[in-house]
């Protein structure tokens, strides 16, 4: 088995704060994929640079206290790609694509941390011109290799994947646009979305994230933002997915998924 674990962190100190690290070397992953990393290679340095024991790959960035990416890796890889767009987004360190080639096979695990646009108009529309720019990328990226993309994606795809669909209709996060750009990726992009492909019919258990405000976590008003995006061929080795709700590391909880090696 394959065990690929991604994370939403809030902030790397802040989690690991909260006893993430005993955890993550309980659950004896083989990879774990975070975002929100919110810290520079100083701050890495010499304390994150290893995690639950697997050395660390990170795109950072250039803002201090925001965004950026990393992967915690058992195996090796045959190349670090750090970055997608050369311009706007690589700023802000929201990919880190790891390869791992051999003769016969060419895979990639991608931490990718997309824009949220609940701050205000200005990012919405960075979050639109983000989607915009990753669909083509992964489609390029799929015409020469298999990968799964392990992402705080900040959509919720459908009704299912939030307690308060109705309310929500038009905020960020669940607006018509981005629910079509899922939907889009999902069909004719070709990618599938590894969890619903487990679970497709599960609600409250199905939560990722809940909102800091009015005891959501408590009372489980939470919404599915966090994913394993997965070419066909991969997609299909998944044989079962856990969301971490033990403990509360962060405002995300890990999932987890086992693939068949």
């Amino acid at each position: 088995m394959f065990k690929l674990t991604s994370l939403n962190l809030n902030g790397i100190r802040s989690a690991t704060s909260k006893g993430l690290e005993a955890w993550l070397r309980n659950s004896a992953a083989d990879c774990i994929c975070v975002q929100e990393i919110k810290a520079q290679a100083p701050d890495l340095a010499d304390r994150f640079e290893h995690l639950a024991g697997l050395p660390g790959y990170f795109h950072l960035a250039d803002k201090k206290g925001y965004s950026g990416v990393g992967i915690y890796c058992r195996e090796e890889p045959s190349d670090v790609i750090a970055g997608f767009d050369g311009g706007e987004f690589d700023t802000e360190g929201r990919y880190l694509e790891l390869r791992f080639d051999t003769p016969t096979a060419k895979r990639s695990i991608i931490s990718c941390y997309f824009p949220s646009g609940s701050s205000g108009e200005d990012r919405q529309q960075a979050k639109f011109r983000f989607l915009d720019l990753i669909y083509p990328h992964l489609q390029q990226l799929k015409a020469q290799r298999e990968f799964i993309v392990c992402s705080d994606v900040n959509i919720a795809h459908k009704e299912i994947d939030l307690k308060n669909w109705k309310s929500n209709q038009k905020n960020s996060g669940f607006l018509p646009e981005e629910r079509a750009w899922m939907t889009k990726l999902l069909t004719e992009g070709g990618l599938v979305d590894v969890y619903r492909q487990l679970h497709p019919t599960a609600t409250d258990e199905a939560y990722t994230w809940w909102s800091n405000r009015g005891q959501a976590y408590a009372k489980n008003v939470g919404w599915r933002l966090d994913y394993h995006l997965a070419t066909p061929a991969w997609a299909a080795k998944a044989q079962s997915v856990a969301i971490y709700k033990g403990e509360k590391f962060s405002d995300h909880a890990p999932i987890t998924v086992k693939y068949a090696s």
